[in-house]
């Protein structure tokens, strides 16, 4: 379900995710055309993220710029 959001979002939220976690470099965050799983992978190697941890930082974001809805 997640994934169907970033994905179907990914062209509006990619600008959110860089002002969000601003150790994603751009590159980063173009290659990951908008899967759930690859922004968390990131967030782990980036931020030193558990795998849960990831996701609830994810699922926060999506709730605060109200994606988590559509």
């Amino acid at each position: 379900m997640n994934d169907d959001i970033i994905k179907g979002n990914w062209k509006e939220i990619k600008g959110k995710v860089r002002q969000q976690w601003g150790k994603l470099t751009d590159d980063d965050v173009s290659k990951m055309q908008g899967t759930y799983e690859e922004l968390a992978g990131k967030l782990q190697s980036s931020y030193g993220y558990q795998k849960d941890q990831a996701k609830k930082e994810i699922d926060n974001f999506l709730t605060k710029n109200k994606l988590k809805d559509k």
